[in-house]
């Protein structure tokens, strides 16, 4: 890290902005004098906001397309999102600005272009040729609604289904509507008495372009022939159609229908149907119509050279199947396969060699869109085996409940994760290579190592490799094994906190210099894991127990008895409060019947095989205390180089030696203070109220917010090694007052938000090397200590010397005091040397620990002693140190050890901070700040000047507030919905290298040749017929469309989008059509922005209508 020059000048503090600071300004003239100024070299310029990928699944899929040339699959969402995918590594988000439903997508085959039909009767036309697609042009039914769209291939004329039953047609070069239109009654005419329904199925013969397949919902379906501008035939059948498909030769064609059958037609003969199946019905004897079936939702018909067509379903299972998952139905010639699904079945494509419909279609494969996977099945493989999933799709197999983002990693950490994670990879998945192969990759132009862990609802941890804009799993890690499951909902354990999710996680704290982890869960345990690439089997758990109380020595139990008070800590033995022992204990109540002494959970007592990764080193519980259960954990931190982890919650605080296996420090908050405790509370009796199930972890509704639901926004990595200070903070969003600048935060009139805001819970915990009093010399290893009452204290550690000696001799510690107070609850804490850099927590290089160590490993290990790396540790130790302490309303530094405060900020005086982090950009190192009115903000370190300030998305769910973490080099993520990451930058530089670092979409790819007609064909008038759209659909030929039909809306991508996708078949009509859309869009220019703003203004009233009934009747801090 590069320091900085020393001056004894304070500049720079004329660029503070607001009228806080100013206010400040002189006490901080005062003060810079003092200390030794520091050089700042990051500005305002340094910074910029902007969104750089989204990983993970789409949220609420509803469409699904495929580009068989470009390989290219789109997946459009119910909140107007379009998701596209290439090759592995090559994916694109896109947003549609309305947010209605994407019904159907259609790609320009080979064209790099995509049409969207949306919920809200618009098309959009997407150009694909820019690594950010952008909508050319849109076009907006005024009169009709949108139910099915058909655009053939190489054509440039898109046929457009409404609920009335007629059909428009659309160029889609310019997006205009033709004058040629298909009435629904001149499509029937008296074939049906009443209407036919909503267009369900547009598709022209795949040898006769002249001719169009209509299918109406009630099952009518009409061959229309387009010159001569009437039906050639009509099919009447008694069921609701949902699908209809080609045979490839176009002489049959396929219907699904509600009733579970499948008819197949000859083209020529319209009185009844060539064949009817039932897949899954039972075929009854006396030649008796079989049992009706759930509707077949699509069908598709796909041809081989070599053998038996294939056709694909979805549905129409027999109604006695309840409870049996969603089927996909493959049947080639005799045999029919039923392929179970997890989820239900959104859409479905049949991926075949050939972009041409009136040639063999070879099918190799199938997309199955889920409505929470994306499955692709081999179909050239016996058994149809699945394609292994290479997109980091499985974000949300239980729903995330916390994250950590850890950038510029130790380079060793992703290879030693990726193969122990290796091993876990199923088997039986299909050997041919992923088939979604299009686009290109983006160039690397950052090349430090990013990792991301997940916490799930069950238990489960995630590693994720983040490097370069991509995310790849790399690692999974089961913390549930280690307890005992209940068998059925009766033999549960009446012991529980929370209804459902007892494995859920909470807090993550990660040291990736040593590789230790620990997990605080939501039923109020503690593991501390080490990595090993060796397979161990462990014997007995190492388990302890912790009675955690709260204000004991003033508390009566409820039969009138006297609690034993606390022993005094600082002793290495343990205190009476613990019960160290292996397994959990037996006693359940306590004389008078309440529970007592029993954990929430139950750890195994069989042996564990621990596989390579990682591997428990200890379990810590927290337990049930005459008829009080333990409080959720609310801060967590563990240090590889001392050898302890702490954590708290709003009872108070625990140290626990890991190597020794000892509780250490068992401490109420009040007794943190001794005897100079600055607020006045009151003696309470233990509460005997149950918790809230799962504290709302893995809950996605908005108002979810009960006062027990306290926001746990869990930390990331605050400084390249300052990651094993994961504290955690808890935000009480029914208790914040926008009035608020004092302490004491009791003007609620609810009891129990009283009770709530007296209990002072731990809210951030940070181990350090510093000076701890005033008068000292020599730094000290020490944990400082946050509350959401905003006072920071520090515990002083005295610790025995390494090698044989560190597990023998017991660790000391002993609480010194408050050091200051801030307004809010404390988030984060960290520490600069003398040059303004990050010092970070002292580490252990990870070694491995299951392999017996040789002599010379030995005598280094006794003489290695825990050691800050930081850049001072060379310097003189009269040099001070500066404390960076964030709280959810200010950020104060201060210089150790005069304890002075130097540098103050108040972040926001309406809202309160959710996430602060303490991170390193451009050799320097700044406070980035996320509020909870939405504004992303960061703040130079140490004089706390405002760099940036950008209103970027409001906290409208508690997933945004529990997921939101900045990290090191300008990221910062969150959970934008349950199965999806999105990923953010806050750098300049970043943001500048984000066009170079995206894939690209499009590729140039030579068009398939079209299929031989062959000579007799061609002799004898065979083959396929083509048509001159052109000359039917015309303005010469059919005229102009009603202008009140709908409007066109002209997109960002304007007139040059067009020339920039211009190209190929439909490109050279495009060129020779472009002189004249430039000329005719100088007369159509005004009225085109007019129809812009009125769409712009109709959809801005619509979005403000929304939010109004969406916020109606909820409070100010529901939002």
């Amino acid at each position: 890290m590069r320091k900085f020059n020393i001056r004894k000048v304070l500049d720079g503090l004329t660029a503070v902005s607001s009228a806080a600071s100013a206010s400040s300004a002189a006490q901080q003239q005062q003060a810079g004098n003092r200390e030794t100024e520091i050089q700042e070299t990051l500005q305002s310029e340094h910074f910029q906001l902007c969104k750089t990928v989204r990983h993970g699944f789409p949220y609420q899929p509803s469409a699904l397309a495929f580009d068989p040339v470009q390989k290219i699959l789109a997946i459009g969402t119910q909140t107007g999102a379009l998701r596209l995918f290439g090759r592995p590594g090559v994916e694109c988000y896109c947003q549609h600005d309305s947010g209605a439903a994407v019904i159907q997508l259609q790609f320009l085959i080979n064209e790099g272009a995509l049409v969207s039909a949306l919920a809200d009767d618009t098309l959009h036309l997407w150009n694909l040729r820019q690594k950010r697609p952008a909508i050319l042009h849109s076009l907006k039914f005024n009169r009709e609604r949108i139910t099915f769209c058909h655009l053939p291939f190489q054509s440039k004329w898109l046929y457009v289904g409404t609920e009335r039953g007629n059909i428009h047609i659309v160029n889609v070069e310019s997006f205009t509507l033709s004058g040629y239109v298909i009435m629904w009654n001149k499509a029937i005419e008296l074939s049906s008495k009443t209407h036919p329904g909503p267009i369900v199925h547009i598709s022209d013969n795949p040898m006769d372009e002249g001719k169009l397949l209509i299918g109406f919902e009630s099952g009518t379906v009409v061959l229309w022939d387009l010159k001569s501008k009437k039906a050639d035939y009509r099919y009447t059948h008694d069921e609701a159609i949902h699908s209809v498909a080609w045979h490839h030769e176009g002489k049959q064609f396929i219907c699904s229908h509600s009733d579970g059958t499948l008819t197949i037609w000859n083209v020529k003969s319209p009185t009844k149907p060539f064949q009817t199946i039932t897949p899954h019905g039972k075929q009854l004897k006396d030649g008796k119509k079989p049992e009706p079936c759930k509707p077949i939702l699509k069908v598709e018909y796909k041809t081989t050279r070599a053998g038996e067509p294939f056709i694909i379903l979805s549905g129409g299972l027999s109604y006695d199947t309840v409870g049996r998952r969603p089927c996909l139905t493959v049947m080639h010639g005799k045999s029919t396969a039923v392929l179970e699904m997890d989820y239900s079945i959104v859409d479905f494509l049949t991926l075949c060699e050939t972009p041409y419909p009136n040639d063999f279609q070879e099918p190799y494969a199938v997309v199955v869109l889920l409505e929470k996977d994306l499955v692709l099945i081999d179909l050239a493989q016996n058994g149809y085996p699945i394609f292994e999933n290479p997109y980091p799709l499985t974000i949300h197999e239980s729903p995330v409940t916390c994250c950590e983002y850890f950038a510029d990693c130790p380079v060793d950490l992703i290879p030693a994760l990726y193969s122990v994670g290796a091993r876990q990879k199923r088997q039986g998945y299909s050997k041919k290579e992923w088939p979604i192969s299009g686009g290109n990759w983006g160039l690397i132009t950052q090349s430090y190592p990013e990792i991301i862990i997940t916490g799930h609802a069950d238990g489960s941890i995630k590693f994720w490799d983040a490097s370069a804009i991509t995310l790849q799993v790399l690692y999974k890690l089961k913390t549930a094994k280690v307890f005992e499951k209940s068998r059925n909902k009766d033999d549960k354990q009446n012991t529980d906190i929370v209804d459902e999710d007892p494995y859920a996680i909470q807090i993550i704290s990660w040291c990736p210099e040593s590789r230790m982890l620990c997990i605080a869960g939501v039923s109020a345990h503690v593991i501390i894991y080490r990595f090993s690439k060796q397979e161990v089997t462990t014997e007995v758990i190492p388990m302890l127990e912790v009675r955690l109380l709260y204000e004991i020595n003033d508390v009566e139990s409820p039969d009138g008895e006297q609690v034993p008070p606390l022993p005094t800590p600082g002793t290495g033995s343990n205190p009476q409060s613990i019960v160290p022992q292996s397994h959990p204990s037996t006693s359940s109540s306590s004389s008078d019947g309440l529970r007592d002494n029993v954990p929430c959970l139950k750890v195994k007592n069989s042996p564990l095989k621990q596989s390579p990764g990682y591997q428990i080193e200890l379990v810590i519980q927290l337990v049930w205390v005459s008829g009080e259960p333990p409080q959720q954990i609310t801060s967590l931190a563990v240090n590889s180089a001392y050898g302890l982890v702490v954590f708290g919650n709003c009872n108070g605080i625990a140290m626990v030696d890991y190597l020794q296996k000892t509780v250490l420090l068992n401490l109420g908050t009040i007794e943190l203070y001794g005897s100079n405790d600055p607020y006045r509370r009151e003696p309470r009796s233990p509460r005997k109220t149950r918790q809230p199930s799962g504290a709302g972890l893995s809950d996605i509704n908005e108002g979810t917010m009960v006062p027990e639901d306290r926001c746990k926004s869990p930390t990331s990595g605050s400084g390249s090694p300052n990651n094993s200070d994961d504290d955690q903070k808890m935000n009480n969003f029914i208790e914040k007052d926008v009035k608020d600048n004092s302490f004491s935060r009791s003007r609620s009139s609810s009891v129990t938000s009283i009770d709530k805001e007296t209990r002072e819970a731990i809210s951030a915990l940070h181990f350090c090397e510093t000076f701890t009093r005033k008068a000292d010399t020599s730094l000290s290893p020490c944990l400082w200590v946050g509350t959401t009452l905003g006072t920071v204290l520090v515990i002083v550690l005295n610790l025995p010397p390494g090698g044989e000696q560190r597990l023998l001799q017991p660790v000391i510690v002993s609480p010194s005091g408050t050091i200051l107070r801030l307004k809010g609850a404390i988030l984060r804490m960290a520490f600069l040397d003398t040059t303004g850099s990050l010092i970070p927590p002292a580490h252990e290089p990870w070694r491995e620990h299951n392999v017996p160590e040789d002599k010379d490993e030995k005598d280094k290990s006794k003489k290695r002693r825990p050691v800050s790396v930081s850049p001072s540790s060379s310097q003189e130790i009269s040099e001070n140190q500066y404390a960076v302490i964030c709280s959810e309303k200010q950020a104060k530094v201060i210089s150790l050890p005069s304890q002075n405060c130097i540098y103050k900020q108040n972040i926001t005086e309406t809202s309160f901070v959710l996430r602060g982090d303490i991170v390193s950009l451009s050799n320097s190192v700044c406070l980035a700040c996320f509020c909870a009115n939405g504004h992303i903000m960061t703040f130079s370190l140490p004089s706390l000047r405002p760099l940036l300030d950008v209103y970027y998305l409001p906290l409208t769910n508690m997933r945004i507030a529990r997921t939101f973490c900045f990290t090191n080099n300008g990221q910062a993520l969150y959970l934008v919905s349950p199965t999806e990451i999105q990923r953010l930058t806050y750098s300049q530089e970043t943001c500048e290298n984000l066009q170079e670092m995206l894939g690209e979409l499009f590729t140039p790819v030579e068009t398939p040749e079209a299929p031989n007609r062959g000579f007799f064909k061609g002799l004898f008038g065979g083959g396929a017929q083509s048509l001159d759209r052109e000359e039917l659909f015309g303005e010469s030929a059919s005229g102009k469309a009603s202008r009140s039909l709908a409007q066109h809306i002209p997109g960002p991508g304007g007139i040059e989008g067009v020339k920039g996708a211009a190209s190929g078949v439909v490109g050279e009509l495009a060129r020779a059509r472009l002189a004249l859309d430039e000329r005719g869009q100088k007369l159509g220019e005004l009225e085109e922005k007019t129809a812009a703003m009125l769409y712009s203004a109709d959809s801005f009233s619509k979005h403000a209508h929304e939010m109004m009934l969406k916020y109606k009747d909820k409070k100010w801090y529901q939002f």
